[in-house]
């Protein structure tokens, strides 16, 4: 059997500045906040590469995770940047970011592939010479419309419901990418529905309040 390899960096993907805070285009941060959160032990940051750069250990190895300062266009600078520096190879690094060809409630893991025409990760591609890293893709959904604005625009109150149930699968894969197996959180997440609950719960409530 062909031996997977370990994940030891983990970025996510955004846009520096206060003013992209909260945005859908800015997933790859909020995960990578919640990731930080959840993981045992202290993670300290740091800032270099043109990122933030948060540093730990998980089960006896160095990890780290990125979010970097560059603006999406330009992800792939500082990420290569780190990776060439600490001689990581694209295969032991996992990316996380947005995806409006996904609707909001669903993730998609994969190892490897082109970039779909995510300009953050065509630039990781470029800068690193390879596309065989791994991904969590996180749905917002185009919603039919203007992709600039719907990707820059903020969760309304019952997207932002959703997407903080988003946010606990994408915490609750990468954890599992980073102490398993890539394959394994596939073969787990990438069949969730995390609307379907939110559907039923409402149907379930208004049950209640016919008896």
């Amino acid at each position: 059997m062909k031996q997977t390899s370990v994940i030891k960096v983990v970025a996510g993907l955004g846009n520096p500045g206060s003013e992209y805070a909260g945005t859908r285009h800015n997933a790859g941060f909020e995960i990578i906040d919640r990731l930080i959160a959840a993981l045992p032990g202290e993670y300290m940051q740091s800032s270099k590469f043109n990122a933030e750069l948060y540093e730990g250990r998980f089960r006896s190895r160095i990890m780290r995770l990125i979010k970097p300062m560059t603006y999406m266009n330009l992800s792939g600078k500082a990420i290569g940047a780190l990776m060439r520096k600490f001689d990581i190879r694209p295969e032991e690094l996992l990316v996380v970011y947005d995806e409006v060809d996904l609707p909001l409630g669903r993730i998609r893991i994969r190892r490897g592939g082109g970039s779909a025409g995510h300009r953050g990760v065509e630039s990781i591609i470029s800068e690193t010479g390879s596309d065989k890293f791994a991904r969590i893709r996180v749905g917002i959904s185009s919603g039919g419309r203007c992709q600039v604005d719907h990707v820059l625009g903020k969760f309304d109150q019952e997207e932002t419901a959703v997407f903080d149930k988003v946010s606990e699968a994408a915490v609750e894969a990468a954890i599992m990418c980073i102490a398993r197996d890539v394959n394994m959180a596939m073969n787990s997440f990438n069949g969730l529905d995390l609307t379907i609950k939110e559907e039923s719960d409402k149907e379930f409530e208004k049950s209640n309040k016919e008896d």
